[in-house]
């Protein structure tokens, strides 16, 4: 084995065994996510921005440098409610919905590519008069992160990165089927059947996604799912955002990222079987200012959403709080 070798597997072992001991009894569980940001309440706080892309919907809670929250598909901000509860004292936490997905509104003409949720974000903190961010980033939001830093580079003061594409693995071989329904014009009516059978979303998407499905409680179905097929309009787009995710939106990003000396903290889903741990080690050794890898044995994709405690106490390990 040569030295190099040998070395990148020690450090990623030693990166790796962060959960262990105390640390991982105390937040290698699930914790409620609903907590005082049930979907009501954390509905109940939406705002809008009116863009040039259109009416762009975020949440908006506490005070400080601000923190940018990237949610997944095809959820939208609610996946964050958690993780707010925890940090809004830390931060003016900041959680959109990109367009294409959740609550925001956009014309049928604008585009839903990855790197124009970007552009879309940079705007949405200019008009928030806000010029740098902390980002925690989900799936397709991970992506979304890695086309900010490229473009914005100056604008990101550290990453906090959870399973999502990498250059390599995008769209991930699992995504595409939902891909092709998307093409097929199948995709919504079959999201639209999880409102009438609930207990059919916990068993397929949220079996898949999710170490204990029972988190999408029949009032988070609803939020995470009407807004994707309230009009023909929506549906539309909420195809043309699956479709957006070919070709592959990350290509020619990683020359880019290899250069960036941004702090980068990666937080895994191990027993996620869409984005494995093979991607978490890319991204590792992609980013010069990596500060490891932690596995959560049982996570799985949207494991944020069950583990707001482990994300809190991440987030604030990397932005240097107590």
């Amino acid at each position: 084995m040569r030295r190099r070798q040998f070395l990148q597997m020690t450090t990623a072992a030693a990166a790796t065994s962060v959960f262990g001991g105390a640390f991982a009894r105390d937040l290698a569980r699930p914790t409620p996510a609903a907590g005082p940001s049930g979907p009501a309440s954390f509905g109940a706080g939406r705002r809008f921005a009116s863009l040039p892309m259109g009416r762009i919907a975020y949440v908006e809670r506490g005070r400080g440098p601000a923190a940018l929250f990237l949610h997944g598909a095809p959820l939208n901000g609610l996946q964050w409610r958690g993780a707010l509860d925890r940090l809004a004292a830390h931060r003016r936490c900041i959680v959109p919905d990109f367009m294409g997905l959740g609550y925001s509104e956009v014309p049928l003409s604008q585009s839903l590519a990855a790197d124009d949720q970007a552009g879309m974000l940079a705007v949405l903190l200019d008009a928030l008069h806000e010029s740098r961010v902390d980002i925690v980033a989900s799936d397709i939001g991970t992506a979304v992160a890695q086309l900010f830093l490229r473009r914005f580079p100056d604008r990101v003061r550290s990453l906090l990165l959870t399973n999502g594409d990498v250059e390599p693995d995008s769209p991930a071989p699992k995504v595409k089927p939902a891909i092709a329904m998307a093409r097929a014009g199948t995709l919504a009516n079959a999201t639209a059947a999880w409102l009438t059978d609930k207990s059919l979303a916990r068993s397929t998407f949220g079996a898949a996604v999710y170490h204990d499905p029972s988190v999408l409680t029949d009032e988070v179905i609803e939020y995470y799912v009407t807004p994707l097929v309230t009009s023909p309009l929506r549906r539309q787009q909420y195809h043309a955002f699956h479709l957006a995710m070919e070709p592959n939106p990350l290509a020619g990003v990683e020359a880019a990222l290899r250069k960036s000396t941004v702090p980068v903290r990666i937080v895994w889903g191990a027993s996620d079987d869409i984005f494995l741990p093979k991607d978490a080690h890319y991204l590792d050794q992609l980013f010069p200012g990596s500060r490891g890898i932690g596995f959560v044995p049982k996570g799985k994709l949207f494991f944020p959403e069950e583990y707001p405690d482990m994300i809190a106490a991440e987030a604030r390990h990397l932005w240097g709080i107590a």
